[in-house]
């Protein structure tokens, strides 16, 4: 699939703030908020990130406060920091009945509208949960979830949808078509008009039937029309759940059963080049819904969202004043290198003039030497 720039920035700027948002989360548990960067820098192979966690705080001085203490290097978040934290959880407990009409519509997707709470938790962040989800949401809505488990083990414990709701099982394209007041629901394509192909090939197969991803596909044939139109309405349907209207494509792979998603997802999704785009920056192949995004920026902002951009435009303060000053301070290196660099050449100009003007042996300045000089120069018969 051909780059696009503005999309491969939104998963760059992205990347920046999952991993200090997991940073965060992690000083957070730590005892007393405060964690030793040696206990942090053990945490960075997990985060996927190499060089040294001291190196990656200090670029950050206005979301990480980084001190020394008894010899050892300490981490705590700023005072900024711990408000954008509050101000979080209040967002959170606010959007409380999103999450149970978000966590309903997920379980509405799957074949058994039953998911393991291990494979739940793999998209929890993707869809803006609190860690604490299961004893902050369930309890509160009893009537429409609840865990069972089978088996006994805590690696078997599922999550199951007690009541469906019609209300519920409308899809975003659905609702887009409705509200455009069009009564044939179909996919919308982001392409640039020279992209001939394929728009040929995004209408031919948007002329086809629209199939509700909340329909039972168990009547499906494998392979067929019918069933790639589902299939792209259920991913579809899955990526405008999540906050940033992306998710990675060996997560979505994880639901492959409770889905009834092919072997071969990420072929199926490069050939709808129109509705999703499919980068593999950081070497971790990633699918966005490109109606999702205007350039670079979210078009509806959830608002988790709003807050958590807060987060980012925080770390980009504290980045920005961390260059400044390094950039003075290899400016301020460059001067005195620079103060070297005349002292040493004046002092070797003095040198080379002082053995220029001659010495107490006389030289080529003496008159009686160049005198001879120019008669050994020119005189075949001179000594």
């Amino acid at each position: 699939m051909k780059k696009d720039p503005d999309l491969e920035s939104a998963l760059s700027r992205n990347r920046r703030w999952i991993v200090n948002n997991q940073i965060k989360n992690i000083i957070l548990r730590y005892p007393n908020q405060d964690a030793p960067v040696k206990f942090l820098q053990k945490k960075f192979k997990t985060l996927d990130l190499q060089g040294k966690a001291l190196n990656w705080l200090k670029k950050y001085p206005c979301c990480f406060h980084v001190y020394l203490q008894k010899d050892e290097y300490h981490c705590k978040l700023s005072k900024r920091m711990l408000f954008l934290v509050e101000e979080e959880e209040s967002v959170k407990e606010m959007q409380e009945p999103v999450f149970a009409e978000r966590l309903s519509r997920l379980l509405m997707l799957s074949v058994n509208h039953r998911l393991n709470v291990v494979k739940v938790n793999e998209l929890k962040r993707n869809l803006g949960f609190p860690d604490d989800y299961l004893i902050r949401i369930l309890p509160k809505y009893a009537d429409t979830f609840r865990l069972v488990n089978h088996s006994g083990r805590r690696s078997s414990m599922e999550i199951e949808l007690l009541s469906w709701n019609p209300d519920l099982a409308i899809s975003a394209v659905e609702v887009s078509a409705r509200k455009q007041g069009s009564s044939q629901p179909c996919f919308s394509c982001s392409l640039p008009s020279t992209w001939v192909k394929s728009w040929e090939r995004f209408n031919e197969f948007n002329a086809t039937p629209y199939i509700s991803p909340y329909v039972d596909s168990r009547g499906l044939l494998e392979g067929s029309k019918e069933m790639e139109k589902r299939i792209v309405g259920l991913v579809h349907e899955l990526l405008s759940l999540t906050l940033w209207k992306k998710m990675s494509i060996v997560k979505l792979g994880h639901f492959k059963r409770e889905f009834n998603l092919p072997d071969k997802l990420n072929i199926l999704l490069l050939k709808h080049p129109g509705i999703f785009y499919v980068s593999n920056r950081y070497q971790i192949y990633t699918v966005l819904l490109r109606e999702g995004y205007n350039g670079s920026e979210l078009i509806d902002k959830d608002p988790l969202v709003v807050v958590k951009d807060k987060f980012g435009e925080l770390m980009q303060e504290g980045l920005h004043e961390y260059n400044r000053r390094h950039y003075e301070m290899n400016l301020e290196k460059q001067k005195k290198k620079g103060i070297d660099s005349v002292r040493k050449e004046k002092r070797s100009t003095e040198m080379t003039e002082q053995d220029d003007s001659g010495d107490k042996l006389g030289g080529l300045f003496n008159p009686e030497e160049r005198k001879r000089f120019y008669k050994v120069l020119f005189d075949d018969d001179a000594p």
